[in-house]
């Protein structure tokens, strides 16, 4: 996506109050005029969220008793380039993690969006419209079949079910026993697959494209939502051995690292790599002249490339017989970028993904992995564990964009692991969040940088629309814009509550702690909220019901400014809609200075009407509401008023 250019809110510069000018009265009487109503729907009574336990705290931590399944997978598949059919064998070894037997297992067949009788495909489901790009899941006539599905020498009942699978186990699998099963699948890769996999002439990116276990967890049990195409996945942590068997034509990039590179390296490419371990700077492992060249090679047999990833959630891959490849390092990580000689822009996409490892790593988690690769290609952005897949773009500032937004999701979700299918904000909207840092830090002095940081608020007029608007909450199946709600209004939610709530410090340790205490497992909408209360010190449940669980409005205003007998200045302030928010007054004196007060939230305990007093000596001259444009207000004509 490309983001829009805009520019700086107006900014007033002010002195700050003298405390001893001052004195802080709580809300008048006047916020009586209300009534009952107020205090019975107040916007400060506690959220519903779930029952805290000793799985999940009531300090939204992971509790003595947390628990989570292990799924490793070895993995053998074929891929025919010239029929596009995927074969494949797999051994899916279970860990029941989990206090409960197990009579059946879920596997997840993502493919099966494509098939004709496919629910997608019932429903004519439309495409997503998402900012500037339009995601079309329809790919018909494409399918997977499981051809074998057993544990040991026996067969297991198993019923498809469109996206999803039940197999039936040969007997329970008791707490804290594992299990083996055994898949043969095969499946046709689509031209474009569901906005995730596809092929653009001799380039493939694979991905969702093997019989994956669903999540079962002591929230839901078995995760089973169909696939419908909006919304991604969520996955168990495991182990993966994958040997792929391709023409030997082909350069092959994919989650975990290569296990025979004797077999599938040539020598030179093996000490390029070498030295490009210990260089922060690219080196070119194929070069554009070489990639020409490897274009018009033709196979003269197969290679089977093996990889071996630890502690990942999924696995995907790519591969063409012309990839330019270049490859660097950072502090033990191996930065790779794949692309074809035409992408002439993605010269500069292993410096940039270079500076998105090292960002978000000192920011927020240090990268676990062995490499962070990237490949160009026909898809418009999407992620997966070491590896990420962007579009070529047009302009540096939209290829650094999609670049490190998809870098971005190697933290959220592939590290802490939050549930896609249910909350797209915990992980569209975090990771949004996060890159607006990152363009900030890679375009430093550039006029993009400034762009990028105020587009969330600039967007609002544009999306959030009264009586059209849907909850942040929602599952992205049911969300009609999903690039609003799951994207870019988390990212200015986390953004006032960084600046104008908590204060940077503040919530940028609590956003750590909460990153630090998940890394690796299945947090929950109820975890964040009670981790970042209990991290920060402060009850934010107004905070989340105004932001996630509604479409409240704000509209700040300035209702009244007028002088008692006694000389003082009484400014009346009223929160006119559902949405509360801290408060940020101007005040402008008869001598010309300008001084500035920040209202905490507290100002509205009292009911939605507040009054600030200046006392007597000093004579006002007008005062301003948010006077530094950082709110989404709805109607900032009432936020100015002289007496």
């Amino acid at each position: 996506m490309n983001p829009r250019r805009s520019t700086h809110p107006r900014v007033v510069h002010m002195a700050v109050f003298a405390v001893a000018l001052l004195f802080f009265l709580p809300g008048s009487t006047e916020a009586q005029e209300d009534g009952p109503g107020w205090k019975v729907r107040s916007p400060f009574r506690p959220l519903d969220l779930a029952t805290p336990n000793t799985i999940r705290t009531g300090a939204g931590l992971p509790g003595p008793d947390y628990w989570q399944q292990k799924v490793d997978y070895r993995i053998e598949a074929a891929l025919d380039p010239s029929t596009n059919v995927l074969e494949g064998s797999e051994t899916i070894r279970y860990r029941n993690n989990s206090p409960h037997a197990l009579s059946v297992v879920w596997l997840k067949l993502d493919a099966n969006l494509c098939d004709p009788d496919s629910k997608s495909h019932v429903l004519a489901v439309p495409p997503l419209l998402f900012g500037e790009s339009v995601f079309d899941f329809t790919c018909d006539g494409y399918g997977m079949t499981l051809d074998r599905v057993a544990a040991g020498d026996r067969d297991l009942e198993h019923e498809v079910m469109g996206t999803i699978a039940r197999v039936e186990l040969p007997h329970p699998l008791p707490a804290g026993a594992r299990t083996e099963i055994e898949i043969d699948w095969t499946t046709a890769l689509p031209e474009y697959g569901y906005g995730r996999t596809g092929r653009d002439g001799t380039l493939y990116q694979v991905a969702q494209w093997y019989p994956r276990v669903a999540v079962y967890d002591d929230v839901s049990g078995w995760n089973l939502t169909p696939f419908l195409g909006a919304g991604e996945f969520y996955q168990e942590f495991g182990d993966f051995q994958v040997a792929l068997t391709v023409p030997d034509n082909f350069v092959m990039t994919a989650t975990g690292t290569i296990v025979n590179p004797d077999a599938v390296l040539t020598e030179e490419q093996q000490s390029r790599l070498e030295r490009a371990d210990a260089s922060e700077e690219a080196v070119a492992v194929i070069t554009q002249s070489e990639a020409r060249s490897n274009r018009d090679r033709r196979a003269s047999g197969t290679k089977t490339w093996r990889f071996a990833a630890e502690n990942v959630r999924d696995f995907a891959f790519a591969m063409a017989p012309d990839f330019r490849w270049d490859a660097s390092s950072w502090d033990g990580v191996r930065i790779q970028t794949f692309y074809r000689p035409e992408a002439e822009l993605w010269e500069e996409a292993n410096r940039m993904s270079w500076v998105s490892i090292k960002h978000f790593s000192e920011r927020l988690f240090p990268y676990p992995w062995p490499h962070a690769t990237t490949v160009e290609g026909p898809n418009d952005g999407m992620e997966y564990p070491m590896i990420t897949f962007v579009p070529t773009e047009t302009t540096r500032e939209a290829l650094y964009w999609v670049l490190t937004h998809e870098f971005g999701h190697e933290w959220y979700p592939m590290i802490v692991n939050s549930n896609e299918r249910l909350h797209p904000w915990m992980d569209e909207g975090f990771n949004t969040f996060i890159d607006i840092e990152s363009v900030e830090v890679y375009f430093e002095g550039d006029p993009y940088a400034d762009a990028i940081s105020v587009q969330p608020l600039e967007l609002w007029a544009e999306h959030s629309i009264g009586g059209r608007e849907q909850a942040m909450a929602l599952p992205p199946d049911e969300q009609h814009d999903l690039f609003w709600a799951g994207y870019f209004k988390p990212a200015l939610m986390l953004h006032l509550l960084q600046y104008e709530v908590l204060g940077k410090e503040r919530f940028d340790r609590a956003f750590s702690e909460y990153t630090h205490a998940w890394a690796f497992k299945h947090p929950t909408a109820s975890d964040f909220i009670r981790a970042m209360a209990n991290s920060a010190g402060m009850d934010l449940d107004w905070f989340w019901r105004g932001w996630v669980y509604s479409t409240a409005r704000l509209d700040q205003a300035v209702t009244g400014v007028s002088v008692t007998e006694a000389g003082v200045t009484e400014i009346r302030i009223e929160s006119l809609g559902e949405m509360i928010m801290p408060a940020e007054l101007a005040i402008d004196f008869a001598d010309g200075s300008t001084e500035v007060v920040r209202l905490p939230i507290e100002m509205w305990k009292l009911g939605p009407v507040y009054t600030y007093r200046v006392p007597a000596g000093r004579e006002v001259s007008g005062v301003t509401l948010d006077p530094r444009a950082v709110y989404p207000d709805d109607d900032r004509a009432n936020n100015e008023r002289a007496p």
